[in-house]
């Protein structure tokens, strides 16, 4: 059974459920796709510090953006923020899907600081303010009685956007204008690829972090997304650029590792070296509130200078009443790791976290391929540059995924539906078994090489030697998965693979260190630091 919807979402985050909240209330007949059972799982969910609460009187936050990114940010992005993100999250978050940030015993929201902000102006929720948003948008869409044209399709994992050009049943499709019109689907429970038709349809699919060996992402943040729309012919940039948090739960035991929020440190917490010592005050005037790739560098320096295999984050100098409510999820995962955190200290480490790069879009999340769209991670509009201001992803993912929908909603009555029986019906070429053994080793494969020649310093030998490696990885994959039948985990490989080669690419062509990028055998590149609003 195929699919045909007005809006087709891939996506269940902030991003994508925001997009699915307006277009909802047009209407439309949304459907909104992701490979998990369970729509919650996703990035946003486990995102712990907060969101951004945008105020008209806020007149540094253009500055702490261009600051944090070292002047690289979007101009025209960030003044959007400053222009619409404050009645967006009044709208979707506060009023209608009630969630229940911090207060104070008057009733009045509570605001907190964390690493490159000037003052206080992130709202939270403990230190689980990404599952009480995912929660409640989640829980608002979900009200059949209110929309009953929304349709989640769970364990439905997106293979290929759809394009006339390149899946049209005749030869003229060929000289039509290079137009998405929906997906193939992989059903998961019965093995069939269908195809899901839409007049719009948005990219909402998160970054790309698990590419890597240590990350703090869940494992379904491979680059599905970024892959698809490259292989359509969108265009991606900044791909480079890959924020690694400095404050990583350090665990042997795990690839993907416990984020320590930076809230911690913008409570008070403090960093010392395994030999007991505060260090940060040698790398940055801001010290543990410098931004992100400062303390990053700064923690693999002194894990190199004092041979230690982590360094150590201590928030034990507040009272344990108040750090037990205030980052409970914390509290708890390193108890049961035996780390009481109100008496000793935490270790951790960096571990790639965000992806500033993604699909060019322009300021309505348009993509460079008519009728598709890309909102949150998986996009790039500019906003975080080369390196992202702390708390700024749940806002950039709430704000665009808005701003999406207002544009589709605006033309979605002048755009037909595209007839299902001029695209192809998938073509399944491979009818073998996928060996588990062999994608679980090509993926092991593939993060080690990522984090050792494309990580958090990188050089023109390592770059070489990781660009060689996903080649040759690169050829055997598209090989296997040509032979294969399809399965979730064969199309994650692949889609991981393309983009890992896209990275090491794109990182081999940039010279200039600059953000969270950083070339060992070049200088930094200096930007004026004048521009203004």
């Amino acid at each position: 059974m195929n699919y045909e919807f007005d809006v087709l979402i891939i996506g269940t985050g902030i991003a994508g459920l925001s997009t699915a909240m307006k277009m909802a209330e047009c209407g439309a007949n949304v459907g909104i796709v992701t490979r998990e059972k369970d729509p919650e799982v996703s990035n946003s969910y486990y995102a712990q510090g907060g969101i951004i609460y945008p105020t008209q009187n806020d007149d540094g936050l253009f500055q702490d953006f261009m600051k944090a990114s070292a002047y690289t940010s979007n101009p025209d992005a960030i003044k959007i923020i400053l222009n619409r993100a404050h009645q967006i999250v009044d709208e979707l978050l506060l009023n209608k899907s009630e969630v229940g940030f911090a207060r104070d015993k008057a009733g009045q929201l509570k605001y907190t600081k964390e690493g490159a902000h000037s003052i206080e102006r992130i709202i939270y929720k403990g230190d689980y303010t990404g599952k009480a948003i995912e929660v409640g948008m989640l829980n608002h869409l979900k009200d059949k009685t209110k929309y009953p044209k929304v349709s989640f399709l769970t364990r439905h994992t997106a293979i290929d956007l759809l394009t006339p050009a390149h899946h049209g049943t005749s030869f003229e499709q060929r000289y039509e204008d290079i137009k998405v019109v929906g997906a193939y689907l992989l059903q998961q429970e019965t093995g069939n690829v269908v195809k899901a038709l839409a007049k719009a349809t948005v990219l909402a699919t998160g970054g790309y972090g698990s590419l890597y060996l240590n990350h703090t992402n869940t494992e379904g943040a491979r680059g599905d997304g970024h892959a698809m729309a490259r292989r359509a012919g969108a265009w991606l940039t900044n791909m480079e650029f890959i924020q690694f948090h400095p404050t990583a739960f350090f665990d042997r035991s795990a690839q993907r590792r416990f984020l320590i929020s930076e809230a911690v440190r913008g409570e008070g917490g403090i960093l010392l070296n395994s030999e007991g010592k505060r260090f940060m005050e040698n790398y940055h005037p801001d010290r543990e509130l410098a931004p992100r790739d400062v303390v990053a560098r700064a923690i693999l320096e002194e894990m190199i200078s004092t041979k230690h295999e982590c360094v150590y984050l201590d928030i034990s100098h507040k009272g344990a009443d108040w750090i037990k409510d205030r980052f409970p999820t914390i509290y708890e995962h390193c108890l049961n790791s035996h780390i009481d955190i109100t008496k000793e200290m935490i270790p951790v480490v960096p571990a790639a976290h965000y992806c500033c790069g993604g699909v060019k879009t322009d300021m309505l999340g348009r993509t460079t391929l008519k009728n598709l769209y890309a909102v949150g991670e998986v996009a790039c509009t500019g906003l975080h540059g080369a390196n992202r201001l702390a708390s700024s992803s749940l806002l950039e993912g709430l704000t665009w995924g808005y701003l999406a929908a207002e544009d589709i909603s605006k033309n979605l009555k002048d755009i037909p539906h595209y007839q299902s029986n001029r695209i192809r019906d998938w073509e399944f070429m491979g009818e073998a078994d996928a060996d588990s053994a062999l994608i679980q080793q090509d993926w092991l494969t593939l993060k080690q090489t990522m984090w050792n020649y494309a990580g958090l310093i990188r050089s023109s030998n390592r770059l070489k030697r990781g660009n060689a490696m996903v080649s040759e990885l690169y050829n055997e994959i598209q090989r296997f998965y040509r032979d294969t039948r399809l399965r979730d985990d064969l199309i994650g490989l692949r889609n991981a693979v393309e983009i890992a080669y896209t990275v090491l690419n794109a990182s081999r062509i940039n010279r200039d260190s600059v953000g969270c990028f950083y070339r060992k055998d070049y200088n930094w590149l200096i930007i004026p630091t004048t521009i203004g609003r």
